[in-house]
This record gives structure tokens, C-alpha cells and sequence, in this order.
């Protein structure tokens, strides 16, 4: 069965493009919209909202893949994403993504079993006088070592996702 936006959707979509200049303007809250009811945006739903906007395929395509806060696959509970751009990488973010490997028993890109955490490297999260920088799902924590990974690791399998760590 080939996906469709719904018609819910599509009336959410119309009041939102009348907010721009243009309807393509819409084109990135469109897709935290799509991510939101989906939890990861498909390639199906890049091509209904290719359509539903006017624009070629490829834009959308360029924009999810190019953006690290669009998922192209379903994510885990928690989606870990360790930035290592520069900044990150000289104050130890190498370190942190090797400890989660060891933790958590899976690569990057990959889903523990249990569904709860996805791991992903990131290539920056604008936050580099507070390296290393971790996003879990939409919270940043900030100057991260060893202590304060593991602390949160174990917050978030309990279920608890604390805010932003200093």
C-alpha cells in the first residue's frame, strides 16, 4: 500500500504554507510535522510533500538529508546524536561515541534491541563552546565526560530524560 498524507494532514499543511510568502517556505515545519506523526520522515512522504508543495522531489530530499534532525528511518526511544564536528572531536566526543559502542553493543546508525536508543554521529549542533555536545531527541547536553554520559545513560533507561546538563 503506497503511503498518502492525510487529509488532516494536508488541511494542517494549507494553514501553515499560508503563514509564508511562498508555499515551498513551509517545506521544513512541514517536515517536523511529518517527522511528528511518523516519527522518521519516509521517502514515500518526501514525495507526497514534493507534490502537495510544488517542488521537485530532490528539493525535499536534499533538505531531509541534509539536516540531522530528520530521521530517514524509524529511531529508537532515544536517538543519541554525538556531534563531531572539530570542537566536539578535540574535547573527547571520539571517546564518548566509543563508550556508547561498548555500552550499548551497537555501531552508529543502529537501534539497541530493545528499542530504546538509536546512536548517531552528527556533523555539528552549533554548540561548540560547550563541547562535546550530545542531542537526545531534542535536548542538548553540554560539556560531557565519561561521569555525566554514564549518568545520563542510566537516567534514560529509567525513563527519565533530565534537562539540559551543564
Amino acid at each position: 500500500m503506497a503511503f498518502k498524507l492525510s487529509a488532516e494532514f494536508k488541511a494542517k499543511a494549507d494553514k501553515l504554507c499560508a503563514k509564508y510568502p511562498r508555499r515551498d517556505a513551509a517545506l521544513i515545519p512541514l517536515l517536523h510535522e511529518v517527522q511528528k506523526e511518523q516519527g522518521f520522515v519516509a521517502e514515500e512522504a518526501m514525495d507526497e510533500l514534493a507534490a502537495l508543495l510544488g517542488l521537485p522531489y530532490a528539493r525535499v530530499k536534499a533538505v531531509v538529508t541534509f539536516y540531522t534532525m530528520f530521521n530517514r528511518a524509524p529511531v529508537g526511544k532515544y536517538h543519541l546524536q554525538v556531534c563531531r564536528n572539530i570542537s566536539c572531536h578535540m574535547a573527547g566526543a571520539p571517546g564518548l561515541l566509543n563508550r556508547l559502542r561498548d555500552k550499548l553493543g551497537i555501531a552508529e546508525g543502529e537501534t539497541t534491541k530493545d528499542g530504546l536508543f538509536t546512536l548517531s554521529a552528527v556533523e555539528c549542533l552549533g554548540a561548540c563552546g560547550a563541547a562535546p555536545v550530545m542531542q537526545v531527541n531534542e535536548e542538548y547536553f553540554e560539556k560531557l565526560d565519561e561521569a555525566k554520559l554514564d549518568a545520563l545513560l542510566e537516567d534514560l533507561k529509567h525513563g527519565r530524560l533530565p534537562g539540559r546538563a551543564r
